[in-house]
């Protein structure tokens, strides 16, 4: 792996490695990562940066690896993290269902359904994700208009937010 400076922005640590390993090896890394594996101390360096180094002190890796490995696919992608993004929807992990509904946004999943019970939980960032995503991936305006009202102003940013992209994309009838 290539010597790649941990305090770099990600995208450009992740554009070193894939320059190194290539992007199909740099995803299925990634997943290994979002699958709980350990893929050693450059790779979790490159993803996780300065945070990482943490990890590799001792500190308790609860989620993050998860997380990071998750976060890597907004760089890098293949088809063959569709069912590792779709799954991490339902991570016990906050964090990782709030990235993997960023995820499932930028690379157009077809996960309406999933992004839609993921409206009500208990995290409100995973709440504001899911309304963001789904004025990406989404088509029913309706599903959005209760978190209008929610108790946390992101979250009804974020339905707002959706409401209006979906509202472009409609004709008005």
């Amino acid at each position: 792996m290539p010597d790649v400076p941990i305090d770099l922005p990600i995208e450009k640590r992740l554009a070193a490695v894939v320059a190194e390993l290539g992007e199909d090896a740099v995803v299925l890394r990634a997943l290994s990562l979002l699958a709980g594996n350990n893929e050693g101390e450059d790779f979790l360096l490159s993803v996780g940066g300065e945070h990482a180094r943490g990890i590799l002190d001792g500190a308790p890796v609860l989620y993050w690896p998860e997380l990071w490995g998750t976060r890597a696919l907004l760089y890098v992608w293949n088809d063959t993290a569709v069912e590792a993004v779709t799954a991490a929807l339902d991570n016990q992990a906050w964090r990782v269902r709030e990235m993997a509904a960023r995820v499932a946004a930028v690379r157009g999943l077809a996960v309406e359904g999933i992004l839609t019970r993921l409206l009500t939980d208990d995290v409100a960032r995973v709440r504001a994700a899911a309304a963001r995503a789904l004025g990406s991936v989404g088509s029913d305006i309706d599903v959005l208009k209760p978190l209008l009202k929610d108790p946390d102003i992101d979250v009804r940013r974020g339905a707002q937010q959706a409401i209006d992209v979906l509202r472009k994309q409609k004709p008005a009838s």
